[in-house]
Formats: structure tokens, C-alpha cells, sequence
């Protein structure tokens, strides 16, 4: 169920009554909510809230399926390469090894950040604000946890990283004999599987429950 969000009066409100649109700025209302309900900017139709059901339990399944494909996304064979005679297989860490042994040490670290540091960041701190909610234990530190996170979801890019696999593939597939690995399946599903978490994990559902307004963020 979508509705728009009631714009009216919003002059006589308390501050912790409003919101204002992530997208257009308009100032209105904060909605209330049931379960399987959404809210919607009656402006330019953002989606303001969704209030989706155990999004807890769900984004704790989603984080631990992430986490189980982070090494064999990064340490697998994401392709292997046969030219005149010699073959090699290449990786996440690989690639990040051979740039930092051809001097560009620079370079390698940044791939290094967005591609697996920044990634694996991201997943333990929402792994462990989760885990709070769940266990009802260090919320405080949940709420510096989620913060954090906030931060860093802009530096990891992964999807850049599959971006320039692709078009190696591409530029490489008449030069030589390339055959795609493993790796490749388990880093396009571990893109996939956090796609599907930032849209499961409510981010106002979150936010409540680290700070204790909403006690059934689970349910």
C-alpha cells in the first residue's frame, strides 16, 4: 500500500514530528505506518518509508549469505587467460597484487579500498548493528556502527570493479582464449545479494530501532 505523505499544518509541529524528502526537500509530516505499508512524497513521488516485515532476520540472512561470498568472490578465478602458450588465472587480490608489484602502489590501494576493504567494512558494521537490534546489546554502538556505514556506502564499488571485468572479457575475447571462472559467479551474486540488502534493510526502520522507538523492527 503506497500513500502520500500529509503535508498539512506542518508549521504547528514539533521538529520530531517532520521530515523532509531526501529527494525534493519538501517539508511535511513523518508518517505512521503498519506493517507492508510505504510512504510517498506527494511532491515528486520518492519513496519516503517502507515499513517491510523482519527486516531484521531478513538482512541478518542477506549480511551472512554476503559475508560467506566474500573470499571466493575476491580469491577465486574470475577468469583465466591462454595466450600463445602460457595461461594465468586471474582474482580480486591478484589484480591488486600485480599493481602494487609494477609500481603503482598507489592505484592498488585505492582498488584495494572499493573493491574489498570498503566492502567487507560495510558488511561487518551492518552485520554488527543488526546483531544489536537482535540481542538487544550495545545499541549505542549500533547507532555509531550504522553511522559509519552511511559513510562509507559511496566508496564501495563493486559494480565499477564488474564493470571493468566485463570489458576486459570483451576487449580480451579475441586476442585469446578466455574462459570465465568461479570467481566471477560468486562476485556478480555477492553484488547482487547486497543490492538486494540495501533494499531490504530499512533504513528508518533501522534508525528506530537502534534508538529504541521501534521495539518490533523484526517482526
Amino acid at each position: 500500500m503506497s500513500d502520500p505523505v500529509d503535508t498539512t499544518q506542518v508549521s504547528d509541529l514539533p521538529l520530531e514530528d517532520l521530515v523532509a524528502c531526501h529527494e525534493c526537500d519538501l517539508l511535511m509530516r513523518r508518517p505512521e505506518l503498519a506493517h507492508g505499508e510505504k510512504a510517498l512524497c506527494p511532491r515528486c513521488g520518492y519513496e519516503m518509508y517502507a515499513h517491510r516485515y523482519n527486516v531484521v532476520e531478513r538482512s541478518l540472512a542477506l549480511v551472512i549469505a554476503a559475508l560467506l561470498l566474500y573470499v571466493p568472490a575476491n580469491f577465486l578465478p574470475i577468469m583465466q587467460l591462454n595466450l600463445l602458450g602460457q595461461s594465468s588465472e586471474d582474482t580480486v587480490w591478484s589484480g591488486v597484487v600485480a599493481l602494487f608489484n609494477t609500481g603503482m602502489q598507489g592505484v592498488a590501494a585505492v582498488v584495494f579500498l572499493c573493491s574489498m576493504g570498503i566492502p567487507l567494512l560495510k558488511l561487518l558494521c551492518q552485520l554488527a548493528v543488526l546483531l544489536s537490534i537482535r540481542w538487544n546489546i550495545g545499541r549505542s554502538y549500533g547507532l555509531l556502527l550504522y553511522r559509519i556505514y552511511h559513510h562509507l556506502r559511496d566508496w564501495g564499488m563493486l559494480e565499477v570493479y564488474l564493470m571493468g571485468v566485463l570489458v576486459a572479457i570483451v576487449k580480451l575475447a579475441d586476442m585469446a582464449a578466455l574462459s570465465v571462472g568461479l570467481g566471477l559467479a560468486c562476485f556478480v551474486s555477492l553484488l547482487m545479494v547486497q543490492v538486494l540488502l540495501e533494499v531490504v534493510m530499512s533504513p528508518h526502520q533501522i534508525w528506530q530501532a537502534l534508538s529504541g522507538e521501534d521495539e518490533h523492527a523484526g517482526d
